[in-house]
C-alpha cells in the first residue's frame, strides 16, 4: 500500500458480486455462460446509465425474456450462495465496524438476497429505498446515513468496476473484490484490488 490506511468505523459492501456469487445463476437462467454474462452486463449497463429510479424488475425485462425474467428474480433471491469465506470474514468485521450492503435491486428482493449471506447487517440499501440506482450518489449516501458512518470513515467493497466512481465520489475509499479477474478499463484504479474477501479484514483494521 502507498498510503496508511485509517481504521474505518464502517465497510458497505456490493451484494450480488462482491458478497453473493450470481454468476451460475445467470448462466442457467440464460442457457449458457456466454448468454447469461451478456444478459448481466446489459442490465447493469442499464442500471449505472439511468437518469431516475425504475422498478428493478422493468430493468430486467428489457433484457431477460418472460418466463425467465421471473426465473432470474426469484433465484436472485433464494438460490444464490455466498462466496465461501464472506460468513466469517462479515462475522468478524461485525465485531468492530458496522457493516451494510447497497444494491441495485427493489426493496424486496434487497432484503432476501441479503438474507442468503448468513450473517446479521446493520444496513441494507436497495436503489429502490434511494430513488435511484449506483453508481449515483443517493444509495451510498443512504447507507452512510443508515450506518452513522461518515464517508471519510467507511470502505466500499465494490463487485464491478462500475461502484468505484461511484463509490469514491460521495468520499469513501474503495476497493474492488475482483474474484473473476475482470479488467479495469480506463477508470482510476482503487485503494486495493483483491481476489478474496479475506483481504478485507488487513484493509479495515
Amino acid at each position: 500500500m502507498t498510503k496508511n490506511l485509517p481504521t474505518y468505523e464502517g465497510v458497505l459492501f456490493d451484494l450480488f458480486s462482491a458478497l453473493l456469487d450470481s454468476e451460475p445463476l445467470w448462466s442457467e437462467i440464460a442457457g449458457g455462460a456466454e448468454a447469461g454474462e451478456s444478459w448481466r452486463r446489459e442490465c447493469t449497463r442499464l442500471a449505472y446509465s439511468a437518469s431516475e429510479y425504475r422498478p428493478f424488475a422493468e430493468l430486467v425485462a428489457e433484457v431477460v425474456p418472460p418466463p425467465r425474467a421471473a426465473a432470474l428474480l426469484r433465484g436472485l433471491g433464494e438460490d444464490l450462495r455466498p462466496w465461501p469465506e464472506a460468513p466469517e470474514v462479515l462475522r468478524r468485521l461485525s465485531e468492530h465496524v458496522r457493516i451494510g450492503v447497497v444494491t441495485n435491486c427493489s426493496e424486496e428482493l434487497g432484503r432476501r438476497a441479503a438474507a442468503l449471506v448468513g450473517v446479521p447487517l446493520d444496513a441494507v440499501v436497495t436503489a429502490e429505498a434511494a430513488g435511484a440506482y449506483k453508481g449515483r450518489p443517493e444509495p451510498y449516501r443512504l447507507a452512510l446515513e443508515r450506518l452513522g458512518v461518515e464517508p471519510s470513515r467507511a470502505l466500499f467493497v465494490a463487485g464491478s468496476p462500475g461502484d468505484i466512481p461511484g463509490a469514491r465520489g460521495v468520499g469513501m475509499d474503495v476497493c474492488w473484490h475482483n474474484r473473476r479477474h475482470l479488467p479495469l478499463g480506463e477508470r482510476e484504479p482503487p485503494l486495493a484490488e483483491i481476489d478474496s474477501l479475506e483481504q478485507v479484514l488487513a484493509l479495515a483494521g
